[in-house]
């Protein structure tokens, strides 16, 4: 299994900025690549951004483009995303998950951290 653990949340205003990170333990060479999700409430999970942990390819949700950036730091088994320019309706639970290779699906995830935008 893989064991994924989120931080970095918090309270910001609009236009600030806020930098998640996703640390991955366990059976990490089995992860194929890692994604960020999000779920604000009363509305259903989506899909923020996702990257390949081998040669870093990159894909993100047409909201968060231009905006948020997802890395990671391979010798560290690490994620992050960095949200500049945050707006209200980026308030959720943001979520990390892991898939697996050869897996359609994300396999794994993490507890979730909370991000807050006021207006």
């Amino acid at each position: 299994q893989v064991q994924l653990v989120e931080s970095g949340g918090g309270l910001v205003q609009a236009g600030g900025s806020l930098r998640l990170s996703c640390a991955a333990s366990g059976r990490t060479f089995s992860s194929y690549a890692m994604g960020w999700f999000r779920q604000a409430p009363g509305k259903e999970r989506e899909f923020v951004a996702a990257i390949r942990w081998s040669g870093g390819s990159t894909h993100y949700a047409d909201s968060v483009k231009g905006r948020f950036t997802i890395s990671r730091d391979n010798a560290k088994n690490t994620v992050y995303l960095e949200m500049n320019s945050l707006k209200p309706e980026d308030t959720a639970v943001y979520y990390c998950a892991s898939r697996s290779g050869g897996s359609t699906t994300y396999d794994y995830w993490g507890q979730g951290t909370q991000v807050t935008v006021s207006s």
